[in-house]
Formats: structure tokens, sequence, C-alpha cells
């Protein structure tokens, strides 16, 4: 009997747990996340106007250092203030004014890709970060780094052993 009245007492709270369930509101399925908010751009704020914003060196030699300045205008109506550039890795580095630019004013960034070691294609970022409209602003840079030539040096002509 005490078996029975325990199996009973058990199936009773297994039952009252199941109920209890049901009425906890479902949890949603296949939601969609809500895109990230994008802060809104300040229409005052200074503006980037590139000549270009991607630079292609084509065809350069292993060795010496390919460089170019990608020159910008500020068309907004307030000064811009570059806190930062960086390359997308060490062999690309910027130079930057850290003067403001003043609205109608033009600067220039320089970069700089370091070739020596690195043959084949280049595609590399600069990202710069400043009070701009347009913050974070990716430049890019494309070409290929062609292989040194190899030394050509005549291989050394062994000398004739002496004979007696």
């Amino acid at each position: 009997m005490k078996k029975v009245f325990i199996t009973l007492l058990c199936l009773s709270i297994s039952a009252v747990a199941v109920k209890a369930q049901d009425k906890a509101a479902p949890a949603p399925q296949n939601v969609p996340l809500a895109a990230p908010a994008t802060p809104p751009v300040d229409e005052n704020a200074g503006k980037f106007k590139f000549e270009e914003e991607t630079h292609d060196f084509g065809t350069v030699p292993e060795g010496p250092l390919a460089e170019y300045d990608f020159e910008f205008k500020n068309t907004g109506k307030s000064p811009i203030v570059i806190s930062d550039a960086h390359g997308s890795c060490g062999c690309t580095v910027p130079t930057w004014p850290h003067e403001p630019i003043m609205p109608k004013h033009s600067a220039k960034i320089h970069v700089a890709y370091t070739t020596n070691g690195r043959q084949g294609m280049i595609n590399k970022d600069v990202i710069i970060n400043s009070n701009a409209q347009q913050n974070p602003m990716r430049l890019h840079i494309t070409g290929t780094v062609t292989p040194k030539p190899a030394d050509t040096k005549p291989a050394p002509v062994p000398n004739p052993a002496p004979t007696k």
C-alpha cells in the first residue's frame, strides 16, 4: 500500500510540474535579432573627399618601399581631426597630419608598403579613425611584388691540378 501511495504522489507532482510549464510563455523561435543601431551622422562634421580611395602600385620590384600619397580635401563644415591611422598589417605604415584639417583645405596621408620579403600580390587596407562623417575611413592599396633577380655571378672555375 505504501508503494502505491508513493507512486501516485510522484505521478501527481509530475503532472503538476508539466502543467506549470505549459502555462509559461513559449520561448520565441526564429526571431531575427535587431540590427545594431548606427549612430546618426553629424551633418556639420568634416567630410573626407579623396582623389582616389584605392591605389594600384602595378608591378613593383622586391626591396624598395612602395609609397603613395592619398590626397584629400575636407568638404564638410567642421575641421577633421585624425586620431589614428593604421595598416592592416605591419608592412603597411601610414603617416597622417596631426593638426586639424580645416573645411575647404587639403592634406595627404602617406602610405609606405615594405616590399622586402613579400613577393606576390599586394592587397592591404589603411584604416583612418577621425571625427569625420566617414569614420572609420578605409583606403586600399593593391599591386604585385616581383622577386629580386637572382645573382648572376659565374661559378668559379676550379684550378687544374699541377702536373709533374
